[in-house]
């Protein structure tokens, strides 16, 4: 299976997005992405491992893990504009799409992951402004942290007792998916715990 990563050691992802510094655990010594990402998971900080990973992977694979994770967690989003929005431009990132999705986006309701999705999917290149506008590119971050907190509001929404088990099945997934695998979510009922 081929590795989606896009950097080869967790510090080029913090070179990268200088930012994710003040959110985000950065290793003391250079390691492996993936290295960084498991030992996040298993830290105090396992929320932590969420944000890395957004950061880690390709915007438009940063998105589609992004979208397994909301599927997984929040269901009944099949139907919802922004979820799909997000997917069309995953499934065909043409600027259109981009555009789309961040339009719905902008007049969706900000507490929904599915919105997220949308910025996230919005914010991956181009402009942010419209066509008849002056061009301005979103923040290099932007996508990555639109995308942890589509994830996050995800995880947040379900049982408090599963908090811990969503995030790590999500950074599972994630890291499963960056090696090359599916980004399949694979969450415990915390009723059956």
């Amino acid at each position: 299976m081929p590795s989606r990563i896009r950097f080869a050691s967790a510090h080029g992802v913090f070179d990268a997005f200088p930012d994710l510094s003040y959110v985000a655990a950065r290793p003391a010594n250079d390691v492996d992405p993936l290295a960084h990402a498991r030992a996040l998971s298993a830290s105090s900080r396992p929320n932590d491992a969420i944000l890395f990973m957004s950061h880690l992977l390709p915007r438009r694979e940063s998105v589609w893990w992004a979208i397994q994770c909301v599927r997984a967690l929040a269901a009944g989003n099949d139907t919802d504009e922004a979820l799909r929005a997000a997917e069309t431009w995953v499934r065909t990132p043409e600027d259109d799409n981009r555009r789309a999705a961040l339009l719905i986006a902008n007049d969706s309701d900000r507490r929904k992951p599915t919105t997220w999705l949308a910025f996230a999917a919005g914010w991956s290149g181009g402009s942010i402004l419209p066509t008849d506008q002056k061009p301005v590119p979103p923040p290099a971050g932007a996508c990555a942290m639109a995308a942890n907190s589509a994830i996050m509001l995800a995880i947040a929404a379900g049982d408090p007792r599963a908090v811990v088990d969503r995030i790590e099945a999500c950074a599972e997934a994630g890291v499963r998916f960056a090696s090359g695998g599916e980004p399949t979510v694979f969450v415990r009922d915390a009723a059956s715990q």
